[in-house]
């Protein structure tokens, strides 16, 4: 018999043929790149359907990791295959690390997926709901969430060794930085991050404008500066405006006065932070000074109104928001009123 082909049961239309849906996965953009995986995906799971009689009504592809459910094609392929106009009668997928490398996870979804009608169909693996095809299944899928943690442990520990030596592992660089080659180890190249000249510029033009201005009058907000770099012109390496978000993540990013790039602050599956003993820091050219980076940290923590009052920062009277009374502690503010020469008298009140 054919390696690939195993005769699994499904519920057969009045016409003999079963509907189904193809499942197709990479695991990087640069497997789908390549294009490695999925064209002969596609071939064998083709030929499987020809074989028995199923009808490909749909394909999903994907490029994501197996070991959980965060895929937004697979969970749209779910949703379509619980609709109530019932679209396809199965989802056939090459293999079940294809489907999922969690067997918690697998095992949850087939049972809603059968709950609606719908059965799952490896092409490579038999599967069925006889108890030794149930085991066997819960087998290889326990295998194969144990071979995707054994890789995952090794690609970070290698991520890792290679951000010691001061390389550059895949990101995109911050404002300001380009990626180049550093040096080659057999097929593998070791890149390094190097100052973007032209974007370097816009870095330190957005510092500058921040601190003291753009000649023409005083220093800018974060709001008023990203204004004035879409208004001359100024585009982020998209090609896209400037958004007051960005730009305040530029004034407030340190490795442009440490030269130094923080890794694996965080997981990158769920955004928690690591141990800050475990952070490693890569090498990267200094683009603005220590001293003037200080600056504008200050000016931006006594403009923030979470740290500092609104009123105490732009309001008429220093002491709003300040004084108090002595008696109850209420806050004061200002108000005056003019007395019969036309002087101008302030004074504080509870508010």
């Amino acid at each position: 018999m054919n390696k690939h082909l195993f005769r699994n049961s499904v519920r057969e239309q009045f016409d003999g043929t079963k509907r189904v849906a193809a499942y197709f996965r990479v695991s990087t953009s640069k497997q789908q790149d390549h294009a490695a995986s999925i064209p002969s995906q596609r071939k064998i799971t083709a030929g499987f359907c020809d074989q028995n009689n199923y009808v490909i009504v749909e394909e999903f592809v994907e490029a994501k990791t197996a070991t959980d459910d965060r895929r937004p094609v697979l969970q749209e392929m779910i949703d379509r295959a619980c609709a109530p106009d019932h679209p396809f009668d199965a989802i056939v997928f090459y293999a079940f690390n294809r489907f999922f490398r969690n067997v918690a996870e697998m095992e949850l979804t087939i049972r809603k997926l059968r709950r609606h009608g719908v059965d799952v169909v490896s092409v490579t693996q038999p599967t069925g709901d006889d108890p030794s095809q149930i085991l066997v299944r819960q087998i290889i899928g326990a295998f194969d969430e144990h071979t995707s943690r054994e890789i995952s442990k090794n690609t970070t520990r290698t991520m890792r060794e290679s951000a010691k030596q001061g390389f550059w592992n895949g990101s995109r660089p911050p404002l300001g930085y380009k990626i180049v080659e550093a040096e080659r180890r057999g097929q593998k190249i070791k890149k390094k991050l190097n100052m973007d000249p032209v974007d370097a510029e816009t870095v330190r033009l957005i510092f500058k404008l921040y601190l003291d201005a753009d000649g023409t009058g005083g220093p800018l907000g974060v709001k008023e500066t990203t204004k004035w770099l879409n208004g001359h012109g100024y585009r982020t390496r998209r090609g896209a405006t400037f958004g007051v978000g960005p730009v305040h993540k530029i004034l407030t990013n340190p490795c442009y006065s440490t030269g130094q790039w923080p890794y694996g602050v965080r997981n990158s599956r769920d955004g928690k932070k690591y141990d800050p003993s475990s952070v490693i820091y890569i090498p990267v050219p200094v683009l603005i000074d220590q001293s003037d980076f200080d600056r504008v940290q200050a000016k931006l923590a006594q403009n923030n109104p979470r740290t500092t009052p609104p009123r105490v920062v732009n309001g008429p009277s220093l002491l709003t928001g300040i004084a108090v009374c002595a008696s109850c502690g209420a806050g004061m503010t200002r108000t005056g009123t003019v007395n019969r020469a036309a002087v101008l008298l302030l004074f504080m009140r509870r508010m």
